[in-house]
């Protein structure tokens, strides 16, 4: 599960990075593509405007057939003030834009990836690849939320792989 997770973040972070390498954030000193997950941040990087947070839901695990499939959600949270130049009067067109972004990212076919394993590069070596592949739905976008100046959405994504034999 946590590959299937990993894979689909690398995946997202490189389209979003080549669509739009203005979009960036900067975590701990270190400026990055303009999307995180919030289970591996502090705290702190959970509420940065102008940025894709994502985060998981509990997964569902299909054992019927040669590999057990995992289905999670993957919910894209982010919000905009819009621009000081504009005094956040444009608030509405950046979340459009993110929107746009965001539905780039995900929706071109085919939606699927090659799994693989992130762990190594925790000891300075590559990311090895896996034999089965991640792949997921179309965007399913919630509604516009105010919160003080800022607009918000919540935009969900169905992400699915094969659990293979030894993954956890």
């Amino acid at each position: 599960m946590q590959n299937a997770k990993d894979t689909f973040y690398e995946v997202l972070r490189g389209r979003l990075a080549v669509l739009n390498p203005e979009r960036t954030i900067v975590l701990r000193g270190v400026v990055r593509p303009g999307v995180l997950v919030e289970e591996n941040e502090l705290l702190t990087a959970v509420a940065l405007p102008d940025c894709f947070r994502l985060r998981w839901s509990t997964s569902a695990a299909d054992a019927n057939g040669i590999l057990p499939t995992i289905a999670m959600q993957c919910f894209a949270d982010y919000e905009t003030a819009g621009t000081a130049i504009n005094g956040g009067m444009d608030r509405g067109r950046a979340l459009a834009a993110m929107d746009a972004e965001l539905q780039a990212a995900v929706d071109p076919l085919p939606r699927t990836s090659p799994k693989m394993d992130y762990a190594p590069l925790a000891n300075g070596k590559a990311a090895t690849p896996m034999t089965t592949s991640v792949w997921w739905s179309e965007v399913a976008f919630g509604e516009t939320v105010i919160k003080d100046d800022r607009l918000a959405r919540t935009a969900t994504i169905n992400v699915m792989s094969y659990q293979e034999a030894g993954e956890l």
